[in-house]
């Protein structure tokens, strides 16, 4: 594509992208969320479209103002149900509900109107209700979203009552203060009438799923006395016209996404029998109805079942397979194994690629699946039930993608201490020969997800404003098996950083087109913490960009949504400030503030609930009083996924504040007109623990005058 232009963050308004396939009971017909930045009008834009299955090009399905998502068939394929914020009423913030439409066209029918929105609609069996989540408060004098909406109303509100809490799990990232409005189960009709709340009481249910003769409804909830310390929770059944839950499982751990066997007589859902532990697999099991124990389908692979950017259950289909996605090595390929367990998993849907959305035809003998690939947004894809057939329903991108020169990444492997690491080097959209280019090495967040083949726009912009982007999974990381995620508990800023930097090197050494005298690093989340690390152990960096950074791991347990256990988890079960102070002190990089030489951009949201901005107001403060060089960047009313779905304009302005730093700072010199240092002039810190260089600094000869 000689004429091809680079991508540039303006193209994010350019971009469908397309979600959540669901392929109709016949086979047929696709039904999918296309999902736009809208930047004039500063919020994003979602309606649902179809596509047949054997020929014809998709077409738009509904036509609502704002945000249409969550497709579903009905049983007999003549209807489809789906949530949307149209018609809210005036002053009311925007909140999703459940309507249904007959699947050729026509009038969508409103079956709730419920305040604080409707979440995941399943149909029954017969077609004649659908079940979803809602979240109910209880009656107060003074709730804050009335507060909310009369300020919308331009009414001066009444004050706002306190906030009394008791519980651990008080707050949620992108929701905010949850303790006090938990999701419930409820059915309604499909034909008119109140929604009947199934589930209640001081507890959260989610993931509803029918049995095959639509008595029961099955859902996640945790019920037990330590919910509020610990990660399990439960499958329970409850009776669809209402009774009283009923347990399956034995409270071993986390639980999700339960879903029928076709003769109704158990449930195959996603967990792991470590109350405690965010480093493990979560893998698939079975558990009868009738009671019993469960049985693991997925025992000898070691991968986890539950991709970390794929809201993707288990699905039990006619054919008596379960079809489910793992991450694999930079892949998020699709596997199916038989629900009885009779012989091991195998893998149907590969390549280099990451799927990303799932349905199975009701006999099983046809998937609707998306998919994307590094140079390519997802799209909607086909095949038969064993993965063969394979074909490309959807193009939706086709004429973006003629226009942008995207690049397409190089992988490399280094070997290190035991492991494997996996690493790419994309060359900037306008490389010429012969010629250098300014490096930013990337680092993923979580630690436990994975950087691989799927379409990154942050990648993208970066090579198409003329740098080369680095990227590895590091220690840590998904898709390498238990041991490798697990690698990285109890050694933050230890074995992980020494694999970001050896696969910066392996990558510099290997690739002529790499500058290694203008290196930049960044990251966000976990990944701003190994930023924050990096520059606070090593010179050889121009410059870096923390984002939304956990900065230090003491406060961090107090002031995150879920630092109580997670920060606890990757200490390696140490509760902090009683068994092992020293590791929440020695693991921050706040710690090594005075070591920072680097200049620093440091971007967080405010109403970041995951690290909240305290993380970054400390390191800012830090490095101010030090003098040194450092630019705090705040975003109002925006949360922990800012660089995914905050609002709009937002993300272009992220975007060009990133651009802005990085130039200046990779491609001129410093305010004193010197060159900035290169990788041979780069100081190491030494990061053995403090008493360990205590001991060493003790035992070095006195050098006399």
């Amino acid at each position: 594509m000689p004429d091809a232009r680079a991508m540039t963050p303006d193209d994010l308004g350019r971009i469908r992208f397309v979600s959540d396939p669901q392929l109709s009971p016949d086979g047929r017909r696709v039904a999918f969320v296309v999902t736009t930045l809208s930047l004039e009008r500063d919020e994003y834009l979602s309606a649902i479209w179809v596509v047949d299955t054997t020929d014809g090009p998709p077409r738009r399905f509904t036509h609502g103002p704002t945000r249409d998502t969550a497709p579903r068939w009905s049983p007999d394929g003549a209807r489809l149900a789906f949530l949307s914020e149209r018609e809210t009423p005036r002053g009311r913030k925007p909140r999703p509900q459940l309507y249904v439409m007959p699947a050729d066209g026509g009038e969508a029918a409103r079956l709730t109107d419920l305040r604080r929105g409707v979440q995941t609609p399943a149909w029954s069996p017969d077609g004649t209700r659908l079940a979803f989540v809602a979240r109910v408060a209880p009656p107060t004098d003074g709730d804050p979203e009335d507060a909310d909406d009369a300020e919308r109303d331009g009414v001066r509100p009444r004050s706002r009552p306190a906030r009394i809490i008791t519980s651990l799990k008080y707050k949620w990232n992108g929701e905010g203060f949850v303790y006090d409005r938990r999701p419930h189960l409820f059915v309604v009709p499909v034909a008119g009438g109140p929604p009947c709340q199934l589930t209640d009481g001081d507890f959260a249910d989610e993931h509803p799923a029918w049995s095959p003769d639509g008595r029961l409804v099955a859902f996640v909830s945790a019920r037990h006395a330590e919910r509020d310390y610990d990660l399990a929770a439960d499958v329970f059944v409850v009776p669809s016209e209402g009774g009283e839950p009923r347990r399956l499982t034995g409270t071993a751990g986390p639980v999700a996404h339960p879903t029928f066997s076709p003769d109704g007589r158990a449930v195959a859902y996603l967990g792991h029998p470590y109350p405690t532990d965010v480093s493990r697999n979560v893998r698939l099991y079975t558990i009868p109805i009738a009671g019993g124990a469960p049985v693991c389908l997925t025992a000898g692979l070691d991968r986890t079942c539950q991709p970390f950017f794929a809201t993707l259950g288990p699905i039990w289909s006619c054919d008596g397979f379960v079809r489910f996605a793992i991450e694999d090595q930079g892949d998020a390929p699709l596997y199916r194994v038989a629900g009885d367990g009779r012989a091991a998993p195998d893998r149907i849907i590969g390549g280099a690629r990451q799927v990303t959305g799932l349905s199975v035809s009701g006999d099983g003998a046809g998937l609707a699946f998306t998919a994307t690939d590094p140079t390519a947004p997802a799209e909607v894809f086909w095949s038969r039930g064993d993965g063969t057939g394979e074909r490309r329903l959807t193009d939706l991108n086709a004429e973006w993608k003629a226009e942008v020169r995207l690049s397409r990444p190089e992988r490399f492997r280094v070997e290190r201490a035991g492991f494997t690491i996996d690493g790419w080097v994309m060359r900037p959209a306008d490389v010429e020969p012969g010629r250098r280019y300014p490096v930013l090495l990337n680092v993923h967040g979580g630690p436990a997800t994975q950087y691989g083949h799927a379409f990154f726009d942050e990648f993208q912009v970066y090579a198409g404003a003329g740098y080369a982007v680095v990227y590895t999974n590091p220690r840590g990381s998904q898709g390498y098996g238990e041991a490798f995620a697990r690698a990285v508990v109890g050694d933050w800023g230890g074995g992980d950083f020494a694999d970001v930097m050896a696969g910066l090197d392996f990558a510099l050494a290997s690739h002529d087109f790499l500058d290694p005298t203008r290196l930049g690093v960044l990251g966000g989340s976990y990944g701003g913490f190994l930023t924050s690390w990096i520059v606070g152990h090593t010179d050889r960096f121009r410059a870096a960009c923390s984002e939304r950074a956990l900065n230090t791991q003491v406060s961090m347990v107090g002031t995150s949504d879920i630092g109580h256990y997670f920060v606890e988890a990757h200490a390696g079960g140490a509760p902090p400030l009683r068994d092992n102070p020293r590791w929440y002190v020695e693991r921050s990089p706040l710690t090594y503030a005075a070591r920072i030489r680097t200049p620093l951009l440091i971007i967080h949201s405010e109403d970041d609930l995951r690290c909240p901005i305290e993380q970054a107001e400390q390191l800012f403060v830090a490095l101010k009083l030090q003098r040194k060089e450092v630019v705090l960047v705040r975003f109002p009313d925006e949360n922990h996924d800012l660089s995914r779905t905050g609002r709009p304009r937002h993300r272009l302005e992220r975007f060009r504040i990133i651009l802005d730093w990085f130039e200046r700072q990779l491609r001129g010199e410093d305010r004193c007109g010197r060159s900035r240092p290169g990788p041979g002039s780069g100081r190491h810190v030494d990061v053995r623990p403090l008493e360990a260089r205590d001991a060493a600094a003790a035992q070095r000869p006195t050098r006399s005058r």
